[in-house]
């Protein structure tokens, strides 16, 4: 981390968003103040005019106003209201209804999710830098997915792999992969190993996790990612590092315009969160990277959750793949107790009153909020920080410096909430999540498995709290259904609720406020590079070329116009419902909460629509054996044409058959002998039109 952010110190902003919610919040209670005091400004200046004598005991009036102050904040609220706050939720189990039998998938690899359970590291014939790599980083037992993945990666094999969230998925793949580097030394400075992830805080994990184990070996890495600088970057790729952890976008940035960079040499390639990263957003890079790649290649998929797209780009890129799905590909971790608020109908505008309320009541440390709008989590954290609380945001709308500190003090401690949207969802590892709280329910239940996979992570304890509509509800029975543990409903006091959306409804000219500072900082941002690019192409000139990309501009804009999230196309479907939106949205200038909460909701529906729209085309032909019969029934042999079997018979006798052209007799049965060597034809030239 300490290396990375050495890229970034000289990106830093002016003023943080915290430092204007405390402006903002001092500039509230000097004014309550002042309201309660009643003091005029004539009193004011007469009480300045008696300080100054009495300058001598001005440090003591200082320390006594602090702690007022402090006492004040703790006394926030009145006896009354402390009364309505301190009533406690209730807690409901939910009943599971049976599960259907006979729901399997459908096998395509070559299975191996069974392991030996009394596996240990030393039993793996692992070199000695890596064990003594393992014992530095206290590993003691092999994880469920390591037991099964790393005998098999040993061997070359092609793996694609499922497990749950928190499992160490990162150490299965990267310990076959450094065992055979140091096995195998390199002869020339070339890259043979890519790793690729879909978000720039996932890299950076997985390069510190693979930079760990490697410590006591000679194998280098080097991370790619957006957001760092591209220079030093293009420096460490011309030196070859064994090992390349990067994400898609930047990967490709530098294979079109870094021209000693190539992927020829990869023997081994691996997709961390695979069915993320064949996404819609990432599905024409993928196949641009799959292409450049070399064809002589082991490849892992990794994942928590698999889908459609995995099992296409499995058919398509890997060689007799071996399956290793340790879990259920919607299993949540073990040790999490899942809870779930109902929102009711008419109450869609109370999601934020309850998050709050449940931030500053019940969940108040090592938190981590999920919402689905990059708009609404940017909202959340000037909410949460007008209240008091210490919180973080990290979301695609903030620049590298911005997300990376947000995740050093969440994992320092130095903020107790941090609001962010699917980018922290993936792959994350942070220390000490209690609590995850889902704003809406996600997109699909393997979104939802994601996000409450930051807490309950390698064998710990945690717990989720997702805020659940009417609309949303089906996908909440099916998580009911598939859940092993008692899923529990959780029921605030009404007061409570009323409570906070009150004080909400107060802070909105706070939040206005906040918001306008930070337009102002943003215009004065943009001026000043304007400013500094201009005198950077007078000094210079335009030496510098243009880095080129796999796509035209035009290409690009295509892309993102049909596949990007429209914000009206989101919120509602048919032309007139968009219209009269657009028009009320233009009247009112501001959402309501009730209209906040439905954008985000009618977000995640339009999103599981496109998938079941996709889900409905026709699957592609795959390139692996049809599915087993099931067992017990007979399938009946359809007779195959001697056509079908010509063309279908590969066998050596066959082949050989087939270069050698027919045979005398079979030149006879065809009628292609001259009739003077015994061919059926009356005359010549009857035997020459039918040749």
């Amino acid at each position: 981390m300490a290396d990375v952010m050495s890229q970034l110190k000289k990106k830093r902003a002016a003023t943080t968003l915290d430092d204007k919610i405390e402006k903002v919040r001092k500039k509230r209670k000097n004014e309550e103040k002042e309201a309660k005091s009643g003091k005029t400004v004539d009193e004011k200046e007469g009480n300045e005019v008696s300080g100054k004598e009495n300058q001598d005991d001005s440090e003591g009036e200082h320390e006594e106003e602090a702690k007022e102050e402090e006492s004040e904040s703790e006394s926030e609220y009145s006896s009354a209201d402390e009364n309505i706050l301190t009533k406690a939720d209730t807690l409901k189990v939910k009943k599971t209804k049976k599960q259907k039998k006979g729901e399997k998938e459908t096998i395509f690899f070559e299975d191996a999710s069974q392991y030996d359970e009394n596996l240990t590291f030393q039993d793996m014939n692992l070199s000695r830098p890596l064990l003594k790599a393992i014992t530095a980083m206290g590993f003691k037992q092999p994880t469920p997915i390591q037991k099964a993945c790393i005998p098999v990666g040993l061997l070359g094999k092609d793996i694609c792999a499922c497990a749950a969230t928190g499992t160490g998925k990162t150490a299965a793949f990267a310990l076959p992969v450094l065992e055979r580097l140091i096995y195998k030394p390199r002869q020339a400075p070339i890259t043979r190993v890519l790793v690729l992830v879909p978000t720039r805080e996932l890299g950076i994990q997985v390069h510190s996790v693979t930079k760990q184990l490697a410590q006591f070996s000679t194998v280098t890495t080097c991370l790619a990612v957006g957001g760092l600088d591209v220079k030093s970057q293009e420096a460490a790729l011309r030196a070859g590092p064994d090992i390349l952890i990067a994400t898609p976008g930047r990967l490709i940035d530098h294979l079109h315009n870094c021209p000693s960079f190539h992927l020829s040499s990869i023997e081994v390639l691996i997709l961390d969160e695979a069915d993320r990263m064949l996404d819609e957003y990432f599905e024409e890079q993928m196949n641009e990277i799959i292409q450049l790649c070399s064809h002589h290649r082991q490849t892992m998929l990794f994942s928590a959750t698999m889908t459609d797209e995995v099992k296409d780009l499995a058919s398509v890129s890997l060689k007799n793949p071996v399956r290793i799905f340790v879990n259920s590909n919607t299993d949540v971790a073990p040790f999490l107790r899942q809870e779930f608020i109902r929102i009711r109908p008419n109450r869609e505008g109370d999601r934020e009153a309850i998050v709050s309320a449940l931030l500053t009541r019940t969940f108040t440390d090592h938190v981590m909020l999920f919402t689905q709008t990059k708009k609404q989590a940017h909202r959340m954290h000037i909410l949460l920080g007008l209240m008091g609380l210490q919180v973080g945001e990290l979301h695609g709308n903030l620049s590298q410096t911005q997300r990376l500190e947000a995740l050093r003090r969440f994992k320092d401690e130095q903020i107790d909430i941090l609001v962010a949207t699917d980018v922290a969802a993936r792959g994350l590892d942070i220390e000490g999540v209690k609590t995850v709280i889902n704003f809406t329910m996600p997109n699909t239940i393997k979104h939802y498995v994601h996000r409450v996979g930051r807490t309950a992570r390698a064998g710990r304890a945690g717990r989720s709290v997702s805020l659940v509509g009417e609309e949303e509800r089906k996908m909440l029975k099916e998580i009911v259904k598939s859940a092993k543990a008692p899923v529990k409903a959780r029921i605030l006091p009404q007061d409570v609720i009323l409570k906070f959306r009150d004080k909400i409804e107060k802070m909105e000219k706070d939040v206005y406020a906040v918001l306008r500072l930070e337009a102002e900082e943003k215009e004065m941002q943009h001026s000043e590079a304007q400013i500094n690019t201009a005198k950077r192409l007078l000094e210079k000139g335009n030496e510098e070329p243009e880095r080129t990309w796999f796509q035209s501009k035009e290409e690009r804009k295509k892309e993102k116009i049909a596949k990007a999230l429209q914000e009206f196309d989101l919120a509602l479907r048919g032309k007139k419902k968009r219209k009269k939106f657009m028009k009320d949205y233009k009247k009112k200038g501001e959402m309501t909460p009730e209209e906040r909460s439905q954008f985000e909701i009618l977000k995640s529906q339009m999103f599981a629509e496109r998938l079941a729209k996709r889900n409905r085309r026709a699957k592609r032909a795959r390139a692996m054996p049809e599915e087993e019969p099931a067992p017990g029934r007979k399938q009946k042999k359809v007779k195959k044409s001697v056509f079908d079997e010509e063309l279908t018979n590969t066998s050596k006798k066959a082949l050989k058959q087939y270069r050698a052209g027919p045979t005398f007799e079979e030149r006879k049965q065809m009628g292609l002998l001259h009739p003077r060597r015994g061919g059926n034809f009356k005359s010549k030239s009857r035997y020459k039109r039918r040749k």
